[in-house]
């Protein structure tokens, strides 16, 4: 008999099997054996025949279509999440930056600290070498002559005890005539010891001052670090007003006043932000303006529109504020919206609206009376034009010369261009781009005697090293720069970098090895948007000081030995001076941006003549160098173009 569940030998080998039918797809979720068949759009439910008698005061739909409904929703929703997904990506991508690059500050400036404290124990080290030579040598001399003395008293007391003990031996014996010369050489002796002369004084004292005013040390070491406390204004917060956000005259001074606010929107009560602004024309050029810190969160940014339609950028710490770029409504000047009216609006005397339109008729290089020239110096020829092309330029910043070349950085076109000093074209190189070996807008460029090309690269925030032939080979200062604007080379090979936004000035090792750093914000010794440097026979580094109106002279390691030039326009007087080089005679040359000039001051800062640019008038000229045959090389910003003057030394 087989048991229940076993297959009889004779059954078939195929088995039956007895699958359930699944439930209908549209099965009431409530009511199990009914099928949904509309849909209730105000609880977004099926409904079933039983289901549709609690709602019959609900708009219903028939079931597909409300099926259909809520995945058009869900898809909706769906967009609405992958639309603001990139938004989010990217603000994450800014903010791991902006982590990393507090983290590389934080790495820099630990450095520094480092740096500077061991610099401070080896001063230690040497000072207090020079005060133990100093007391080795103080007592030596004392030493010596009471040594001398001591000798010199030992031999006199061994004489007169060496006397005495004859004359107590001749005494001893029996007075007779055979001892009579023996008594007489005795005496003799005695008399001698006795008138020997011999310093019973001592011949010097035994004191050894030290004066150690160590107070005033540990009061400067105690103030050292940070004369301010960090700055915790953020872009998002931070934010532009004024007149001339909105609306300005072409060719008329405008003013915009930014306010920076910390990330819960409280208004910053201190300065020392990092902040830029700029004009961007619609061709691609950037103006610029001057940017003064109040010191008390404000700032004001004044600036001049060449034309109408321009955009005016202000970022904080390399971001925009809220709101920016703003879109300005530029219009020539009409009798009935003249200056004057400007002024009104902008709350200026009208002295200093005087003064401001003259800074811009300069600064627009429109004719002005012209102090006679003592030396003729003309141009020889000029180079460019406005465009991407070889031998075009867009905003042309950095010049630089080797033995037979002109090297110019073509800011907005994201290369550098290098000509003969004839002017004939021979190479370019540049990619935008924020990797190593890119260039995201250049604006110095320098010629390192081994021949590499050094180049400030100023949104990469770092610079690039190229070989001759513009191959990329390395980069330096990368999380120091937070904006290098110039580069030049000193006579031991070192990489000089002026940081226009940290208003510092960097020396590098060409292995990128920091040397040295010197320079804070601020005016007097310090200095306000710094632009370009360069470096005289003696190593000494002369900084061109923008919003400062001067040129400071500095050693290599930073001492201020030379400050010259004023706000002005008269001779030896600056607007926003940018170029800088040295001759072989150690005078220097200077672009004078504001005034659209070229003047030359001997080595001590004294005004000795213009470079004649009346034939060809500069408009914002930038970098300058002198060429190996003598003349002088200009970027001339404004007109697009770089030209050559004949330099009379």
């Amino acid at each position: 008999m087989m048991e229940a569940g076993q297959r009889s030998p004779d059954s078939s080998s195929e088995e039956c099997t007895v699958l359930e039918a699944p439930p209908p797809r549209n099965t009431c979720l409530r009511h199990a054996a009914k099928v949904a068949h509309l849909y209730c759009a105000a609880c977004a439910r099926a409904l079933c025949e039983d289901c549709a008698a609690e709602h019959q005061d609900h708009p219903t739909l028939p079931l597909d279509q409300g099926l259909q409904q809520q995945r058009r929703r869900l898809q909706g929703a769906l967009s609405s999440v992958q639309s603001r997904l990139p938004q989010v990506s990217e603000a994450l991508s800014l903010v791991r930056e902006l982590l990393q690059q507090l983290s590389a500050q934080r790495a820099s400036m630990e450095e520094d600290i480092q740096s500077h404290f061991q610099d401070l124990h080896k001063q230690l080290d040497v000072r207090r070498s020079v005060l133990l030579m100093e007391l080795e040598v103080t007592y030596g001399l004392k030493q010596k002559v009471l040594q001398a003395q001591v000798e010199h008293l030992v031999q006199a007391e061994q004489d007169m005890v060496s006397s005495c003990s004859r004359c107590q031996e001749v005494l001893e014996g029996e007075a007779c005539v055979a001892g009579l010369q023996a008594e007489r050489e005795v005496e003799e002796q005695l008399l001698q010891a006795a008138q020997r002369p011999a310093s019973c004084q001592p011949e010097e004292n035994h004191q050894l001052d030290l004066l150690m005013d160590t107070d005033a040390l540990r009061k400067s070491v105690h103030n050292l670090g940070p004369s301010s406390p960090p700055v915790s204004a953020v872009a998002s917060q931070s934010e532009a007003m004024g007149v001339g956000l909105e609306e300005c005259l072409v060719g008329h001074p405008a003013s915009v006043t930014v306010v920076t606010r910390d990330k819960s929107g409280g208004a910053c009560k201190s300065g020392n932000a990092v902040l830029s602004a700029e004009v961007f024309t619609p061709d691609g050029s950037i103006v610029d303006g001057e940017l003064v810190d109040h010191n008390n969160g404000t700032y004001e940014f004044v600036y001049v529109i060449p034309r109408e339609g321009d955009f005016l950028g202000v970022r904080l710490y390399d971001q925009h504020i809220k709101g920016s770029p703003f879109r300005l409504k530029a219009a020539y000047a009409t009798p009935s919206t003249g200056s004057s009216d400007g002024a009104k609006r902008r709350g200026k005397s009208p002295a200093q609206k005087k003064k401001a339109s003259k800074r811009a008729s300069s600064a627009l290089g429109t004719p002005r009376r012209r102090t006679q020239n003592p030396i003729e110096d003309d141009l020889i020829f000029k180079i460019g034009s406005k465009g991407r092309n070889k031998g075009e330029f867009t905003n042309l910043q950095g010049v630089a010369t080797a033995t037979c070349s002109i090297l110019i950085a073509d800011s907005n076109n994201q290369c550098v261009q290098i000509f003969s000093n004839h002017g004939e074209f021979r190479n370019r190189f540049g990619v935008r781009g924020r990797s190593p070996g890119q260039l995201q807008r250049p604006t110095g460029v320098a010629v390192h005697p081994s021949g590499d090309i050094i180049i400030a690269d100023y949104d990469n925030k770092w610079v690039s090293i190229f070989s001759c032939d513009g191959k990329f080979k390395a980069k330096l200062g990368s999380g120091r720069l937070l904006g290098p604007k110039g580069v030049s080379v000193d006579q031991n090979g070192h990489v000089i970098v002026v940081d226009n936004k940290a208003c510092s000035v960097f020396v590098f090792q060409l292995s990128g090895k920091l040397v040295a750093k010197f320079g804070s914000r601020g005016n007097g010794i310090h200095a306000a948007g710094p632009h370009f440097a360069a470096v005289n026979k003696n190593n000494e580094i002369i900084v061109t000081d923008f919003h400062n109106h001067s040129v400071k002279v500095f050693s290599p390691d930073g001492e201020l030995l030379l400050k010259f030039g004023s706000n002005g326009e008269g001779n030896g007087q600056f607007n926003a001076p940018t170029g800088v080089a040295v001759d072989d005679n150690g005078n220097i040359v200077v672009a004078d941006w504001g005034n659209s000039r070229i003047q030359v001051f001997d080595g001590s800062g004294s005004f000795l003549s213009y470079i004649n640019t009346s034939a060809e008038p500069l408009y914002g000229p930038q970098g300058l160098a002198l060429t190996s045959d003598g003349h002088v090389v200009v970027a001339d910003s404004g007109n697009h173009c770089f030209k050559v003057y004949r330099y009379l030394q």
